[in-house]
């Protein structure tokens, strides 16, 4: 059967605050811990397809018993919404700020 989820956890500098971004470790990393921004680049996890390439701007959080808080992400460029699940080292300060707003 086919995934599609292609694992990918490489380092990056973050377009947003240009902060460096060191590997997750134990899953893929997919947004900055410290400004919770993250880039359109994919179609389905990890596969690198999408050509918008915009600024996926965290506007939300949601919970999940099984996922823990997911970060609602709203793509500048081309409205698209996303979500991915929070990493353990993400800004917790944010996540907070977020979990008031509503989307």
């Amino acid at each position: 059967m086919f995934s599609k989820f292609t694992e990918i956890d490489e380092e990056f500098t973050c377009e947003n605050c240009g902060k460096e971004v060191k590997k997750l470790g134990y899953s893929c990393r997919n947004h900055c811990p410290h400004c919770l921004h993250s880039k359109h680049v994919d179609i389905n996890p990890g596969d690198r397809q999408e050509e918008c390439h915009g600024d996926l701007e965290p506007i939300g959080i949601e919970t999940n018993p099984k996922k823990g808080y997911v970060i609602v992400f709203k793509c500048k460029k081309c409205g698209a919404i996303r979500k991915n699940k929070a990493a353990e080292d993400d800004n917790m300060d944010l996540i907070i700020k977020l979990s008031s707003k509503q989307f």
